[in-house]
Protein backbone atom coordinates (compact mmCIF):
# COMPACT_ATOMS: atom_id res chain seq x y z
CA UNK A 1 0.00 0.00 0.00
CA UNK A 2 1.38 3.54 -0.91
CA UNK A 3 1.78 5.36 2.22
CA UNK A 4 0.96 8.85 0.49
CA UNK A 5 -0.79 9.96 -2.34
CA UNK A 6 -0.44 13.45 -3.96
CA UNK A 7 -3.27 14.56 -5.88
CA UNK A 8 -4.33 18.29 -7.26
CA UNK A 9 -1.52 18.97 -9.52
CA UNK A 10 -2.09 20.03 -13.31
CA UNK A 11 -1.50 23.12 -16.01
CA UNK A 12 -2.46 26.66 -14.91
CA UNK A 13 -1.71 30.25 -16.24
CA UNK A 14 0.72 32.30 -14.29
CA UNK A 15 -1.34 34.52 -11.65
CA UNK A 16 -3.27 31.43 -11.35
CA UNK A 17 -3.81 28.49 -8.50
CA UNK A 18 -4.04 25.11 -7.19
CA UNK A 19 -4.14 23.41 -4.19
CA UNK A 20 -2.01 19.96 -3.46
CA UNK A 21 -3.33 17.03 -1.31
CA UNK A 22 -1.36 14.36 0.19
CA UNK A 23 -3.15 11.52 1.50
CA UNK A 24 -1.74 9.47 3.86
CA UNK A 25 -2.79 5.38 4.30
CA UNK A 26 -2.13 5.00 8.64
CA UNK A 27 -3.31 7.06 11.09
CA UNK A 28 0.18 7.30 12.55
CA UNK A 29 1.18 9.72 10.17
CA UNK A 30 -0.76 12.59 11.95
CA UNK A 31 2.33 11.92 14.55
CA UNK A 32 4.94 12.75 11.82
CA UNK A 33 6.11 16.02 10.22
CA UNK A 34 5.32 17.05 6.60
CA UNK A 35 6.98 18.55 3.72
CA UNK A 36 6.31 19.50 0.43
CA UNK A 37 9.08 19.24 -1.88
CA UNK A 38 9.53 19.88 -5.30
CA UNK A 39 11.82 19.05 -8.51
CA UNK A 40 12.24 21.05 -11.79
CA UNK A 41 13.96 19.43 -15.11
CA UNK A 42 17.91 19.43 -14.46
CA UNK A 43 17.54 20.63 -10.53
CA UNK A 44 17.93 18.63 -7.68
CA UNK A 45 14.67 18.20 -5.36
CA UNK A 46 14.16 21.14 -2.65
CA UNK A 47 11.90 22.07 0.13
CA UNK A 48 8.96 24.20 -0.26
CA UNK A 49 7.18 23.77 2.78
CA UNK A 50 7.23 21.84 5.86
CA UNK A 51 4.80 21.15 9.21
CA UNK A 52 4.84 20.19 12.37
CA UNK A 53 2.90 16.99 13.29
CA UNK A 54 0.09 19.73 15.46
CA UNK A 55 0.57 22.05 12.36
CA UNK A 56 1.64 24.56 14.85
CA UNK A 57 5.11 25.03 13.12
CA UNK A 58 5.45 25.71 9.67
CA UNK A 59 8.49 26.63 7.33
CA UNK A 60 8.90 28.39 3.63
CA UNK A 61 11.28 28.93 1.64
CA UNK A 62 12.25 31.84 0.62
CA UNK A 63 11.11 31.63 -3.16
CA UNK A 64 7.22 30.56 -1.87
CA UNK A 65 6.71 32.77 1.43
CA UNK A 66 3.88 34.62 1.30
CA UNK A 67 2.50 33.04 -2.08
CA UNK A 68 1.97 29.53 -0.65
CA UNK A 69 0.18 27.83 2.18
CA UNK A 70 0.76 24.22 3.90
CA UNK A 71 -1.86 22.68 6.28
CA UNK A 72 -2.85 19.69 7.55
CA UNK A 73 -5.97 17.78 8.97
CA UNK A 74 -5.64 15.41 10.98
CA UNK A 75 -9.10 14.14 11.17
CA UNK A 76 -8.79 13.59 7.53
CA UNK A 77 -4.86 12.47 7.66
CA UNK A 78 -4.31 14.57 4.73
CA UNK A 79 -2.04 17.69 4.23
CA UNK A 80 -2.38 20.38 1.79
CA UNK A 81 -0.12 22.94 0.00
CA UNK A 82 -2.27 25.99 -1.82
CA UNK A 83 -0.56 27.45 -4.33
CA UNK A 84 -1.31 30.88 -5.06
CA UNK A 85 -0.06 33.67 -7.74
CA UNK A 86 1.67 30.77 -9.76
CA UNK A 87 4.96 31.94 -11.68
CA UNK A 88 6.66 29.78 -14.18
CA UNK A 89 9.74 29.15 -12.44
CA UNK A 90 7.19 27.17 -10.06
CA UNK A 91 6.62 24.58 -12.55
CA UNK A 92 8.69 21.37 -11.14
CA UNK A 93 7.02 17.80 -10.01
CA UNK A 94 5.91 18.60 -6.07
CA UNK A 95 6.05 15.46 -3.66
CA UNK A 96 4.78 15.01 0.17
CA UNK A 97 7.15 13.25 2.34
CA UNK A 98 6.23 12.06 6.08
CA UNK A 99 9.26 12.24 9.08
CA UNK A 100 8.84 10.21 11.76
CA UNK A 101 10.07 11.87 14.98
CA UNK A 102 13.80 12.16 15.47
CA UNK A 103 16.33 14.68 17.12
CA UNK A 104 13.29 16.95 18.52
CA UNK A 105 12.83 19.33 15.40
CA UNK A 106 9.28 19.84 14.98
CA UNK A 107 9.27 19.88 10.88
CA UNK A 108 12.49 18.55 9.08
CA UNK A 109 13.86 20.48 5.57
CA UNK A 110 16.19 18.06 4.20
CA UNK A 111 14.97 15.23 1.93
CA UNK A 112 17.48 12.53 3.94
CA UNK A 113 15.41 13.57 6.88
CA UNK A 114 12.34 12.20 5.13
CA UNK A 115 10.99 8.10 5.70
CA UNK A 116 8.42 8.32 3.17
CA UNK A 117 7.41 9.78 0.14
CA UNK A 118 4.82 9.51 -2.42
CA UNK A 119 4.71 9.86 -6.00
CA UNK A 120 4.78 13.34 -6.92
CA UNK A 121 2.12 15.14 -8.91
CA UNK A 122 3.44 17.54 -12.19
CA UNK A 123 2.66 21.32 -11.66
CA UNK A 124 3.21 23.34 -14.88
CA UNK A 125 2.60 26.61 -15.02
CA UNK A 126 2.30 28.77 -18.56
CA UNK A 127 3.33 32.54 -18.89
Amino acid sequence: QVPLVESGGGLVQAGGSLRLSCAASEETFNTYAMGWFRQAPGKEREIVAAISWTGGNTYYSDSVKARFTISRDNAKITVYLQMNSLKPEDTAVYYCAAARPNSGSVYYLLPDDYNYWGQGTRVTVSS
